[in-house]
């Protein structure tokens, strides 16, 4: 039946995502690495999940805007509480963190609508936010042509 307008998307990139999971992680330190599953740019928020080894240490930080968090393996050490696989966190804008701790190698979706600032004592370091995950994930599809050509 046909549409009595066209209702189409002006974006064609604003369509279904699909990441496979033989999607490559990206690796961001020794310690832990990031698969980006999804950049909302129309709103600034990303899915992503991280693995990070035992020992893995995330700087203080800030979060701009909320957050969710589920813990598919493993143990995180979150301010004063422990997360364990299974559990889920909701993260307010404006929460502050002290350092986050992998007392286990451990995996996490991590569902984000804004930027996250990271800080030390002498102030600001970096930030992570929805551009930051495109250009991670982009940074991995070179891998995933090569693998193609193969």
């Amino acid at each position: 039946m046909p549409l009595p307008q066209d209702i189409r998307p002006i974006f064609q990139d604003i369509q279904d995502t699909l990441v496979r999971s033989e999607a490559p992680w990206v690796q961001q330190t020794p310690m832990s690495s990031v698969k980006v599953l999804w950049v909302g740019r129309e709103t600034g928020t990303w899915a992503s999940l991280h693995h990070w080894k035992k020992g893995y240490m995330a700087p203080p930080h800030k979060h701009l805007a909320g957050a969710h968090a589920f813990i598919v393996s493993g143990k995180l050490q979150v301010r004063n509480g422990v997360l364990n696989a299974g559990d889920y966190v909701y993260e307010p804008s404006g929460i502050l963190h002290d350092a986050t701790t992998a007392l286990e190698d451990t995996t996490y979706l991590f569902i984000c609508n804004g930027a996250v600032l990271f800080f030390d004592e002498n102030g600001f370091t970096r930030y992570t936010n929805w551009e930051v995950m495109e250009k991670l994930r982009a940074s991995a599809v070179p891998e995933i042509r090569a693998a193609a050509a193969e």
